[in-house]
């Protein structure tokens, strides 16, 4: 049974201010620890490509967030939600801390798809109960 769906498309140039801002801190603010290795080994080799890592992420929490129905409340925060690859390429979602405990105690699941284009990125988010 779907339990919520949530939507976002986000700006990738709204994100290139904001990192041209804040730095790094503003990727330690959105990013989980394993997401900022991905975000430092992309933008290493093309700092385009990290920025665009860093809005495909931020728009997957965004729409994860309101598949949820909560928003960026607690538990729900940008570090304890993740969005990790399969060897493939697939997205899913990692949840961490307190997050993780309450969706498992929903009986939940997830399912998220990220795309971004030159100057866009875009997330969709089904979440389940089990």
């Amino acid at each position: 049974m779907i339990y919520g769906i949530g939507t976002d498309i986000c700006d990738v140039r709204r994100i290139r201010e904001s990192f041209d801002k804040r730095g790094e801190r503003f990727v330690q603010k959105v990013l989980s620890e394993g997401e900022i290795r991905v975000w430092k080994a992309r933008s290493a080799r093309w700092p385009e490509r990290g920025v665009r890592y860093l809005a495909t992420r931020f728009s997957a929490k965004e729409a994860f967030s309101k598949a949820i129905g909560m928003g960026m409340r607690m538990p729900m925060t940008w570090r304890l939600c993740e969005i990790a690859n399969a060897p493939g390429g697939k997205p899913y979602v990692v949840l961490h801390g307190v997050l993780k405990e309450w969706f498992d105690a929903q009986g939940l699941t997830a399912h998220v798809t990220v795309t971004d284009e030159t100057d866009y990125a875009a997330s969709f988010v089904v979440v389940e109960k089990n």
